[in-house]
């Protein structure tokens, strides 16, 4: 894989560094997308099972569904994709992360300053009081989880039908206003509102990159486009970025 120079000079340390992730990263680590024929259990679909009418009409079953997910999950590793990010947010002073996966891989690969805009798989949130726990047992002792006040645990992610939470949002739409740099991986820029991030960086001034397996509807609008596996190209990526701004040659 060839980059230029100059596209390598746009990760100047200096700038801000945002980059923005979807479920292709994942996919290279063996995750389903769990949406379409491959996320079929049971014969239900995703879109019966992920929304708060069907955890409130029958929170056993969309629980089992659950615990089956975390058992694929988390047979999964972060792959080179993500270990390469998780390298830069290390070479990268001013560096973010904002991922719409819920599969945690990104912080099991190295990454803190990341925003899981969908929530997180492993977290069960307290519907009587809202409080959030980390809970990654595979698989969960008791179907559905209790709280220790007695009411239901749900996971701590984003349903059909729900909105983003309100403060994930607004920082997330800061760093895109505010970034210099933007490097979209593996999101097909199709689900609002995250698909709106790319062209509002874009617009703020800042340089797009976008890595993703086959060309979507962001790629003719971003300044540069690399298609094939975030898990190959990122870390040639990172090896040229510390080769020049890391290890003293132009740092």
């Amino acid at each position: 894989m060839e980059f230029s120079t100059s596209l390598i000079a746009t990760f100047d340390p200096a700038k801000k560094i945002v980059v923005l992730t979807g479920a292709g990263i994942s996919a290279e680590s063996g995750v389903p997308t769990f949406r379409g024929e491959e996320g079929l259990w049971k014969q239900y679909r995703a879109e019966e099972l992920a929304t708060p009418h069907a955890f409130e009409a029958n929170p056993k079953l969309v629980w089992e569904w659950y615990d089956w997910r975390r058992g694929i999950i988390g047979k999964a590793q972060p792959n080179p994709g993500h270990l390469a990010i998780a390298e830069m947010e290390r070479l990268f002073p001013d560096f973010a992360l904002i991922t719409q996966n819920v599969d945690g891989l990104h912080r099991r690969a190295g990454n803190s300053k990341v925003i899981e805009i969908h929530g997180n798989l492993w977290d069960l949130r307290c519907v009587a009081d809202g409080r959030v726990r980390e809970d990654n047992r595979v698989p969960l002792p008791q179907i559905p989880p209790l709280c220790e006040c007695g009411a239901l645990l749900r996971p701590h992610v984003v349903w059909f039908g729900e909105s983003l939470d309100q403060e994930d949002l607004t920082q997330a739409y800061r760093l895109i206003e505010e970034c210099d740099l933007l490097l979209v991986v593996g999101t097909s820029a199709v689900v609002q509102p995250v698909a709106s991030f790319p062209l509002m960086a874009k617009e703020g001034g800042a340089f797009v990159i976008e890595v993703n397996m086959d060309p979507t509807p962001l790629s003719p609008r971003v300044d540069a486009s690399f298609q094939g596996k975030a898990g190959e190209i990122l870390p040639a990526l990172l090896e040229k970025l510390q080769g020049y701004w890391g290890k003293g040659g132009n740092s």
